[in-house]
């Protein structure tokens, strides 16, 4: 096996990838956890502080997606609007269709500078994950229990809060709720055919009720909404494992800038709107499968360095004292200390492989199955 192979090989990537992000995360985690007392002296140095510790942490993962397995992602916009990205806050639609779509919504916020500000609508039970979870918390992120009647209210005072946030930021929306499945898909457009709605053939249903919370909040601090839409070439079936096996896989993601005036400011309007825009999002699909393209002008964002600086900065921090510790187990030669090593290191992989199933379609939420049919909105 040549030297490349053998850095790739499963073991050895498993190995040093879970070990740097875990500890560096915990111990951004940790410092996070101070800063908390800046919160009432300087709220918006609080913030700056902790996009950069975020960026620590995501960048990390986006680092494995452009520089380790070296995958691809061609954007297809319009180089007006292309000229504008990263200098506005946004509101980014994006579909939700394939494991690592939010990586590369993230990597999509890397190429323009504000991974470590963007923001997400995320379900609640993903504020109790460790590392990426608790960065998170810091970054006033706005956690939801996919209870409308209860998370109204919550929502609503945390989308205010972002009104006065010092760094320009993207809020990333799966506005379809959940991740696309056959058994969904089937669900939702059987609530769509009740409904009177134009059925859709590669997404389900929109739920409109918290996107046009999101407009109404952000109207006046957001510019924009940017209507994305992910695939991955050659029926390419990507999954964050293969990325962290060094899978190379080539991403076209086609996005549109929408003035957010041109957006209505009622509910109902709002919601019809949205309807609209992923009607338009299925035939964007439909043609993709036709010709392999979408609409817009071909460009690759160059990627950034900083992503694989800061994953090198911690593996020189981070790797030199685990070698050290390990030679030093060696030499003991107790049985005790290597297997306790051993352990640890086991269970650290089991760890970032329990946060991988977390994102792997056969594992998902059922959120959009039989039993939430009713509640589809």
């Amino acid at each position: 096996m040549d030297i490349v192979g053998f850095l790739k090989s499963q073991f050895i990537c498993h190995l040093l990838i879970c070990y740097i992000f875990i500890v560096s995360g915990l111990i951004i985690n940790f410092i996070q956890l101070f800063t908390l007392i800046l919160w009432p002296i300087n709220k918006q140095l609080f913030r700056r502080i902790n996009c950069r510790l975020a960026y620590c942490i995501s960048s990390q993962m986006v680092m494995l997606l452009e520089w380790w397995s070296g995958t691809n992602c061609t954007l297809y916009t319009d180089p007006e609007s292309y000229h504008k990205y990263g200098k506005e806050n946004a509101i980014v639609i994006l579909n939700h269709n394939f494991e690592i779509d939010f990586l590369c919504g993230w990597n999509f916020c890397e190429r323009f500078g504000v991974l470590g500000s963007s923001k997400v609508l995320a379900k609640k039970e993903l504020s109790y994950m460790p590392i990426i979870g608790w960065m998170w918390y810091f970054l006033e992120i706005v956690f939801c229990k996919r209870k409308w009647e209860e998370d109204r209210k919550t929502v609503m005072q945390k989308l205010l809060n972002l009104r006065d946030y010092p760094e320009n930021f993207w809020f990333l929306i799966h506005c379809e709720g959940t991740r696309f499945t056959e058994q969904k898909h089937q669900i939702s457009m059987q609530v769509a055919e009740a409904k009177g709605l134009p059925k859709l053939k590669y997404h389900l249903l929109p739920r409109t009720k918290g996107f046009a919370v999101t407009v109404q909040c952000l109207r006046n601090v957001v510019s924009a909404v940017y209507d994305s839409t992910l695939n991955f070439r050659n029926n390419e079936n990507p999954t964050l494992l293969g990325v962290l096996n060094g899978k190379k896989y080539h991403a076209d993601l086609y996005v549109g800038r929408i003035p957010l005036e041109e957006v209505p400011e009622d509910e109902q309007g709002c919601s019809n709107w949205l309807h609209k825009l992923y009607q338009e999002k299925d035939a964007f699909q439909e043609e993709y499968y036709r010709t392999g393209t979408y609409p817009g002008v071909p460009i690759v964002p160059p990627r950034r360095p900083w992503t694989l600086l800061n994953w090198l900065f911690w593996a020189l921090l981070l790797l030199y004292p685990l070698f050290k510790l390990l030679i030093n187990m060696i030499n003991s030669g107790s049985s005790l200390t290597l297997a306790s090593f051993a352990f640890v290191i086991v269970m650290a992989s089991v760890g970032v492989r329990w946060m991988i199933g977390v994102t792997e379609i056969n594992k998902g939420s059922t959120y959009g199955n039989n039993d939430n049919k009713q509640k589809q909105k």
